[in-house]
């Protein structure tokens, strides 16, 4: 990619302050992505490798953004950002092992590509989904924030990834926030195979940022001493004046989306043009016209980065390739917990369940410092159901914080709290609400600690439930969408005691956990409740009352339709199990009343079809159905969203059909 020596640079250099020695020190970082990716397409076409995305053309970028950032600040590149690993200095045997999926590599063969993260060079890699990793910027910057640490976090996208909705939701957190993120756009022209003409209409990308009240620069993507300085200098300011910064960096991407793509769709011209501002070889140029560079070091140079990524590659190569090992492979899904029992005292009061969450909250946020609370009208309102009332007087806004209606960002956010060592809680108003934040929980927050050993110490708060007249939008029941998801925990207590108890052991896992709660239960049951801090174990159920003439199985409101219909029908002689945790599952407690009583009836408030209680139906049948005498049966809600009006959402709930269902088993 030689532009025409007899043709003018298109680019402009000016030296600014910089010494030789540095910018010979720019050189040989743009150099060594380049010398890598072309070894690379060398060992694509090999088949040595399985994909590549090519960043070449746009090194400037990758190089001058990373050289102006200090060495832990944190920072979120993108599949075509090589510059950002090299100019870290991370090894390149380990990235030859990351893209050959080997055991040395970032993921240990789990990942591919650049989507890790590493916290020794404090790079946060992206997933597939693109948007995710702006939100969990914000929440890395909110951390440094927190902890007065004067530093900045630097996060990529691409033109295309700027239609997304978490571009939007993070640089709205981000202003209102006055968080220190460095939103870095590289517009290279397509996305995929899409022109910028098909997918905005504003004329440069930078103006999105009036929007949100924030500065925005327009860089020549191109030109590596331009590149370095204006973020310098930009990064100085955000750190003296915490702040997010936009930056539309003009490039062009030179290859194919990957290289299976491409290019017939990109105009000749176009490619011509662009391939007239090659980064690399323009510096080169300007270095020699200035005397800057000559022959001998230019080779020597190549010459030393040849040899060492023959060096590595070598390394890599001779790595044997990475087996299943099944336990090895599960073990990694969570991280580690080792749960400290803090038994409960014999002081108690009388209170409702949603006292008891509300002592939980107030309780962990004073043993954790680092525990941050977020959510929708949670500061000074309360939180729509008062759950985090007053906190604010006792931990202050920094802590318990409100956030705009960007459940998305807000997910991502506390991830980002999570990979800077600190806790969070997300209040979903609604878990209903939990869908527009759904693709961050089961695609970063579940994967990321199989996928490169970083956990997310996240609780999701999950208001929930039918019964309250509440209608389609506020009233699901919806675990189901997260008990099938590795990397989740899923708690969904019945008691006030219970729901104490499992919150506070929620807050010091260090995985992701969902916790539901169901309105209906708020202030209708109450309980003798510890004053004092105490935990209950994950994965235990709860077995309320024993026999040996059936089984039931449920959670949440479930437990007390089914305590209600027992007396009522004066049924002595059952098993009653109240799940409390749905992931991790008490299979144990299962098997051994099933092997007791031989009948079985699991309900479930959710909608029948693709329930847990489908999954726990289909454990029995596998595991126990040599000691079944019925089989098992189902009990759920109607194939119906939620309605509305008294009578159609009592039509709708499984309690009414309670006891006949009983009373079917009983008799089979």
């Amino acid at each position: 990619m030689q532009p025409n020596s007899s043709v003018q640079s298109p680019i402009k250099f000016e030296k600014e302050n910089l010494s030789s020695a540095q910018l010979l020190d720019l050189y040989v970082a743009l150099l060594k992505p380049r010398l890598i990716e072309e070894k690379m397409l060398i060992l694509l076409r090999q088949g040595k490798i399985s994909k590549w995305f090519s960043g070449i053309g746009q090194e400037a970028i990758s190089v001058g953004v990373t050289k102006a950032l200090n060495p832990d600040e944190y920072i979120l590149p993108m599949h075509r950002n090589l510059g950002v690993f090299t100019t870290r200095n991370i090894p390149l045997n380990r990235l030859f092992s990351q893209w050959q999926g080997k055991q040395n590599g970032f993921t240990k063969g789990r990942d591919r590509s650049f989507h890790f993260g590493t916290q020794e060079y404090k790079i946060v890699g992206m997933i597939s989904h693109l948007g995710p990793q702006l939100g969990v910027a914000d929440g890395i910057a909110l951390a440094r924030k927190l902890k007065k640490e004067n530093k900045l976090t630097a996060v990529f996208t691409g033109e295309g990834g700027t239609s997304e909705g978490d571009f939007h939701e993070a640089l709205n957190i981000a202003s209102v926030w006055d968080l220190p993120v460095m939103f870095c756009i590289e517009n290279n022209g397509y996305g995929l195979s899409t022109p910028t003409n098909e997918q905005y209409r504003c004329k440069d990308l930078a103006d999105r940022a009036k929007g949100y009240g924030m500065e925005s620069f327009i860089i020549d993507g191109n030109n590596i001493i331009e590149v370095y300085s204006k973020v310098s200098e930009i990064a100085e300011s955000i750190r003296e004046n915490p702040r997010p910064v936009l930056l539309e960096f003009k490039t062009f991407r030179m290859r194919g989306h990957e290289e299976a793509s491409g290019t017939k769709y990109v105009p000749e011209e176009l490619m011509q043009f662009w391939e007239q501002k090659d980064p690399v070889e323009n510096f080169r140029q300007f270095l020699k016209e200035e005397n800057i560079l000559n022959e001998d070091q230019e080779i020597h140079f190549k010459d030393e980065i040849k040899a060492e990524i023959n060096l590595n590659l070598k390394e890599a190569n001779e790595e044997t390739p990475t087996e299943f090992i099944q336990t090895k492979e599960i073990n990694d899904v969570y991280q580690e917990f080792i749960y400290q029992e803090v038994n409960p005292s014999s002081n108690t009061e009388n209170v409702r369940f949603i006292d008891a969450i509300a002592q939980a909250v107030k309780q962990s946020m004073q043993r954790h410092n680092s525990l941050v609370l977020m959510g929708q009208d949670i500061a000074e309102y309360g939180g729509v159901f008062k759950i985090t009332e007053g906190l604010i007087s006792e931990f202050g806004k920094e802590r318990v914080r409100n956030t705009p209606i960007c459940e998305s960002a807000i997910v991502g956010t506390a991830m980002g709290l999570s990979i800077s060592g600190m806790k969070a809680m997300v209040e979903m108003q609604f878990g209903d609400f939990v869908s527009s934040g759904f693709n961050p929980i089961v695609n970063y927050l579940a994967k990321s600690n199989y996928r490169w050993n970083q956990n997310a110490d996240v609780v999701i708060r999950m208001p929930c439930g039918a019964g309250v007249g509440a209608g389609p939008f506020h009233s699901q029941t919806n675990e189901a969408w997260f008990t099938k998801v590795p990397g989740l925990k899923v708690i969904y207590p019945a008691f006030p005691y219970d729901a104490k108890g499992l919150l506070n052991t929620a807050f010091n896992d260090p995985n992701p956990i969902l916790f539901f709660e169901h309105k209906a239960l708020y202030r209708s049951i109450r309980q003798e409740v510890p004053v004092d801090y105490y935990t209950l174990p994950l994965g235990k159920a709860s077995i309320l009352k024993e026999g040996e003439k059936l089984t039931i199985i449920t959670y949440g409101a479930g437990v007390h339709w089914v305590l209600d219909t027992i007396d009522e029908m004066e049924l002595e002689n059952v098993d009653l199990i109240d799940l409390r945790i749905l992931q991790p599952l008490d299979k144990e407690a299962i098997m051994n009343s099933v092997k007791k009583t031989g009948k079985v009836l699991v309900l479930t408030e959710d909608s029948t079809f693709g329930s847990l209680a489908s999954e726990i139906s289909a454990i029995i049948s596998e595991e126990c159905f040599e000691y079944l005498d019925a089989p098992v049966m189902r009990l759920g809600s109607a194939e119906t969203p939620i309605p509305f009006a008294a009578a159609l959402e009592e039509g709708y709930l499984p309690k009414t059909k309670l006891k006949e269902k009983i009373q079917q088993l009983i008799d089979y």
